[in-house]
Formats: C-alpha cells, structure tokens, sequence
C-alpha cells in the first residue's frame, strides 16, 4: 500500500512562490494518478490540482488559473505543486492523495489514498 508525505508548506507573504512536494513509498508514484487538495479553517477539503498517471493530462480549480502548476518526477516517486502569487486566500492544510488509476479527478471520494497535509499560510 502506498504512503505519501507531503512537504514544503510554510509562512509566506502574499506574491510569494512555495513548491510542496509529495513522495510515495511502499509503491512507485508511476502506479498512480495524483491529486492536491486543500482545507481552509472552517471549510471544507477542496480539489486543487490533479494530474494523470503519465503526467501528459493535468486538471486545476477555476481559482488558481495559471499560479499553480501540478507536476510529477516517477524517478524520484514525487509530484509537486508549484504556487506563484499566493494570496491570502490561499492559506490552507495542503494534501497530497493518489489513485490507481490513469487519470486524476478533481472528486476527493476517487482517491483512496492521502498524506496527513502540510500547512501553508499566506500572511497580507
């Protein structure tokens, strides 16, 4: 069973970049399709990013059109979501999840398998 831990979260300013990062172990990243979600206080988890299993289909919410970029690295069994211009309300608990499958989706129900989220704060 595959397990994922994401990193890279942080304290930032608005405009700021952070890139988070999500290794797999116990199975290689190449088995999966993967998605980036998030949960604001008092809200509840939102699909973020997504990207297949070949890495050549990537989804995004409407909100983060051309700041975020969703990627992945099978040889080092990571992907990454790369934040540009962060605002304030894009502080959030991050999580990474994964799904065997070719695809990802934005539907947090289709992933089986999540991390325990890392904490980014954008600070005005």
């Amino acid at each position: 069973q595959v397990q994922l831990v994401e990193s890279g979260g942080g304290l930032v300013q608005a405009g700021d970049s952070l890139r988070l990062s999500c290794t797999t172990s116990g199975d290689t990243s190449s088995n999966y399709a993967m998605g980036w979600f998030r949960q604001a206080p008092g809200r509840v988890r939102e699909f973020v990013a997504a990207i297949s299993r070949t890495g050549g289909l990537k989804y995004y919410v409407e909100s983060v059109p051309g700041r975020f970029t969703i990627s992945r690295d099978d040889a080092k069994n990571a992907v990454y979501l790369q934040m540009n211009s962060l605002k304030p309300e894009d502080t959030a608990v991050y999580y990474c999840a994964a799904r065997i499958a070719g695809f990802g989706s934005r539907d947090q129900l289709d992933y089986p398998y999540w991390g325990q989220g890392t904490q980014v704060t954008v600070s005005s």
